[in-house]
Parts: C-alpha cells; sequence; structure tokens
C-alpha cells in the first residue's frame, strides 16, 4: 500500500526528475513512530499546507499547542518533520514535513511484533479516516466553487473481476498515470489548484 500525500508546493520546481515527490519507506520503527492519530494528522497538514507553527497546527486541527508541539517533536525524533527557521520570527519554532509522502508495505502486517501489526491498522484505519474527512468537507463546499470545478470532480466507483496480479498492475499503471500530471500543477497559470486525488482499491467476497 502506498499513501502519497502532495504537499502545496513554496515555489515553482523544475520540470526535472527532481521534481519527483520524495518518499519515506515505514519500517517497524519509524511505523511505530507515526501511528497515532494527531501525529498522522499533523504531518498530512504540513504535507498540504506547508510550513506551520504548533499554534497553528493546534487551532487548524481543534487540538492544545502543547499536544501539537509534543508530537512535532516526537514526528521530529523519527526524522518525519524538522525545523523550518526561515519562516519563524523571534522566538516562534516552524515546522515543515521531511518527505513528500510515505510507502507502506503488506509486509509489516506480518511482523512477528503485535505492537507493529498494531500500528499497522491504526495507520492504515487513520489514513482513511482523513480521506473520508476529506471527501465529506469536498461535498459540504462543493458550492463555493465554480461550475468548471464541480463538474470536474469525481467520486467513481467500479466493480471488475481480476487477479491479484492484475490489480497490483491496474494500481501501478493509475499511479503512472498520476505522476504525470505532476509538473503540470508547477506552472503559472491562474487557475489550479491543490487537487487531492483517493485511490482505493481491494477485493471483496461476493454474496
Amino acid at each position: 500500500m502506498s499513501e502519497h500525500d502532495d504537499p502545496k508546493p513554496e515555489a515553482p520546481k523544475p520540470e526535472t526528475p527532481e521534481s519527483e515527490p520524495a518518499v519515506r519507506a515505514l519500517d517497524a520503527r519509524s511505523l511505530r513512530g507515526l501511528a497515532h492519530p494527531l501525529r498522522i494528522r499533523l504531518l498530512a497538514a504540513l504535507r498540504h499546507d506547508g510550513p506551520a507553527t504548533a499554534s497553528q497546527l493546534g487551532e487548524r486541527l481543534g487540538e492544545s499547542s502543547g499536544a501539537t508541539s509534543y508530537h512535532l517533536r516526537q514526528l521530529a525524533a523519527h526524522g518525519f518533520v524538522e525545523d523550518a527557521p526561515e519562516h519563524g520570527k523571534g522566538r516562534e519554532r516552524w515546522w515543515r514535513a521531511t518527505h513528500d509522502g510515505t510507502s507502506f508495505t503488506s509486509e509489516l502486517h506480518h511482523d512477528p511484533d503485535p505492537e507493529v501489526r498494531g500500528a499497522a491498522d491504526l495507520f492504515k484505519h487513520e489514513i482513511a479516516t482523513i480521506h473520508t474527512q476529506e471527501l465529506s468537507t469536498w461535498l459540504g463546499t462543493a458550492s463555493d466553487w465554480s461550475d468548471e470545478w464541480s463538474a470536474s470532480s469525481d467520486m467513481s466507483d467500479f466493480t471488475l473481476r481480476l487477479t491479484a496480479a492484475q490489480l497490483r498492475e491496474l494500481n501501478e499503471k493509475t499511479h503512472e498515470l498520476i505522476e504525470t500530471y505532476r509538473d503540470l500543477a508547477h506552472t503559472e497559470a491562474d487557475d489550479t489548484a491543490q487537487v487531492r486525488v483517493h485511490l482505493h482499491s481491494f477485493p471483496r467476497k461476493s454474496h
């Protein structure tokens, strides 16, 4: 499973391989460090909206600045965030994400350590919750956008009969297609907006 969160770009990036997203591969230790609902939400906020202080993030997420500050330090200890001193004024401490996304492998679900397996479950369920919240926010605010944007959005689902290998191939091809659009977002066009793309694909038992 891959979960890529695309941050709000602070500046245009050149159309070179260097503009490809930096992805952190989770292992057992880093997964345990990340697998907390507030830490996952903090990291997502920094990736989506750019650097911020603990107070700003607390206000945005409905948490105390003490809680956000503590969990930001824990994220930093595991290499997920770092200081962004160029944004600070006085004693303000700004934070930024160190990677654009995280990659997650199914092997973590089969780790011999039950704590790791539990962290894997929590991580995936929290990502699913965030996706649901994002979709609900869009549905509740769609009328604030132009008809062109509303008509361009999508909320579709499909049912296919595939082998596991075919499902993997479908996911890989879809990811490759999405990546071809990444550099288009770094143009100077005035009509661009940050777009979230969700991809959920999984087998189910027929009744």
